[in-house]
């Protein structure tokens, strides 16, 4: 049976693989998704906002990895066409699936340099 660790990963190399199906089976039937400009989203409402992203993503790379029971965070560094972030994720398990994602946006960087974000 694959660890928690094992299954964020393995969803991280979907979305560098434009593994759709892979990402599907991974989350759980009743699936939400948290961020700044998502509240508790479904998964299909995930797959028609989230997955096209994937489209841009050259690379990612999980950085940290902290688990305990059926919850972990996850800090990773994404690389597209036109910049570079870094994020944090809080997981939710529900057995191997993955009931919830709350995701928090880190900082942005272009050509190697930091990248001030707007504020409102």
């Amino acid at each position: 049976m694959p660890t928690k660790s094992d299954i964020i990963r393995a969803m991280f190399a979907a979305y560098r693989d434009k593994n759709r199906k892979l990402v599907e089976d991974t989350l759980a039937h009743d699936f939400r998704f948290t961020s700044p400009w998502d509240d508790a989203i479904d998964k299909a409402t995930y797959f028609e906002r989230c997955w096209p992203v994937s489209e841009r993503i050259e690379s990612n790379e999980v950085e940290r990895i902290f688990v305990q029971g059926d919850e972990a965070f996850v800090t990773y560094r994404v690389r597209n066409r036109t910049e570079e972030f870094c994020n944090t994720e809080f997981f939710m398990f529900e057995g191997d699936r993955i009931r919830s994602i709350d995701v928090y946006f880190g900082a942005s960087y272009r050509d190697g340099a930091f990248v001030r974000q707007k504020s409102e």
